[in-house]
């Protein structure tokens, strides 16, 4: 068979841009963002009539695991850490074409601009194609749902006062949202070391690692209840000495956190 090459039709421009702050489910996430056809393709005349449309299917690339090559087993985040679950069983975007298929709220259409809300796709997401979510055709209530397990309780997860103020400099100052990042990570099996970077401080504290930095918390598991108090950065005292190696280029930005909220 010949190789089928298609074209996307816009790009998703949002808030999350890292693999880790994609939402598990994109029904959960609250989110908002846009997705904008491009441009001199006559797409505005193909827009016509959905805007009477609640819901949305968009196919889309996942554009960041081309590279990566495609698994034919893997091992879901709610599937039990021991079991290996045929890719075609899943949503996982290790698939032999990287190719994504995600149901969205759409909001509103401005020209060629579609906003949408509680997507799973990050910022420069391709999309190939939009249709109409249509509930007498699409919706299935007695569908049964093969290997999944009941759908967990979310954990409540808090910020203090104190670590929102180094959380929202960050992201000011880099773009990197760790706030987001929390959100995702310890909503759902917070505990679980195979997949998140984890050292436990205390009983019941614990700190979760993303990139060069620290975000400690405590957790109740018997009341699902997380407080995320503080955030720390990654290096210690002798790894930020000047001229140090700087494999990740973030040093500098290190250095000036510690200079407004504290030494090590």
């Amino acid at each position: 068979m010949n190789d089928i090459v298609f074209n996307p039709v816009g790009m998703v421009e949002a808030d999350a841009k890292y693999r880790f702050e994609t939402p598990r489910q994109s029904v959960f996430a609250g989110n908002t963002g846009i997705i904008r056809m491009n441009p001199q393709c006559n797409f505005e005349t193909a827009l016509r009539d959905l805007d009477g449309f609640s819901h949305i299917w968009v196919i889309f690339c996942f554009h960041l695991n081309q590279s990566s090559g495609w698994k034919p087993a893997v091992n879901p985040p709610i599937a039990p850490s021991s079991r290996k679950i045929g890719v075609f069983a899943t949503r996982s975007p290790h698939r032999p074409n990287s190719i994504g298929i995600s149901c969205v709220e759409l909001t509103a259409i401005d020209g060629l601009e579609l906003h949408i809300r509680n997507f799973d796709m990050l910022d420069g997401t391709p999309v190939l194609d939009i249709k109409p979510y249509i509930i007498h055709a699409d919706c299935f209530p007695e569908a049964s749902t093969g290997w999944l397990p009941p759908l967990p309780e979310p954990y409540q997860v808090n910020f203090t006062k104190t670590v929102l103020l180094k959380i929202e400099w960050l992201r000011e100052q880099s773009g990197l949202d760790l706030q987001s990042f929390a959100l995702i990570q310890l909503g759902t099996d917070p505990l679980n070391r195979n997949r998140k970077r984890l050292n436990m401080i205390s009983e019941q504290r614990y700190i979760i690692c993303c990139r060069t930095w620290k975000l400690s918390f405590s957790i109740n598991p018997e009341t699902r209840h997380i407080e995320v108090d503080d955030l720390h950065s990654g290096y210690n005292a002798e790894e930020l000495i000047p001229n140090a190696p700087d494999k990740y280029h973030d040093k500098t930005l290190h250095r000036r956190f510690l200079k407004i909220f504290g030494a090590l």
